[in-house]
C-alpha cells in the first residue's frame, strides 16, 4: 500500500525545502511528524501539512489501521514555476529577482513485518 501527498505551487525555493525533505526520508511517520514540529525553518510547517495529509490519505483511502507502521519511503522536491520581477538600481539598471516556487511530493508505505 503507497499513498502520497502533493503540495504544487509552494512560494518556498525548491533548495530551502530540500533541506528540510531530507531530514524526514526513510523515518516512521511519528519520528517524521516530531522531527518537523521541531524543526525551526518555514519550510517544516508547510512539509509537516503535507506529511498529515499523506497520513490521512493511508487512513481514509487505504484503511490503514496502524498508523506505527507507516514509513515515509519517498519525500522530493521538485521546482514549480519562477515568478520574475525587477528592482531598479542605480543609473537606470536593473536586477533580476527570482522569486521561486516548488513542488513537494511525499509518498508513504507501510513497513513490512519482521520475520
Amino acid at each position: 500500500m503507497e499513498c502520497r501527498a502533493v503540495g504544487r505551487y509552494i512560494g518556498i525555493p525548491p533548495r530551502k525545502a530540500r533541506l528540510v525533505v531530507d531530514l524526514i526520508r526513510g523515518r516512521g511517520i511519528s519520528q517524521a511528524l516530531d522531527t518537523m514540529r521541531y524543526t525551526k525553518k518555514y519550510a517544516a510547517r508547510v512539509i509537516e501539512k503535507i506529511l498529515k495529509s499523506a497520513l490521512a490519505n493511508a487512513q481514509h483511502n487505504h484503511g490503514a489501521k496502524n498508523i506505527d507502521r507507516l514509513v515515509v519511503k519517498e519525500a522530493f522536491v521538485d521546482q514549480g514555476p519562477t515568478i520574475k520581477r525587477f528592482r531598479p538600481r542605480a543609473m537606470g539598471r536593473a536586477n533580476p529577482i527570482k522569486k521561486r516556487s516548488s513542488h513537494i511530493t511525499i509518498v508513504l508505505t507501510e513497513k513490512e513485518a519482521a520475520l
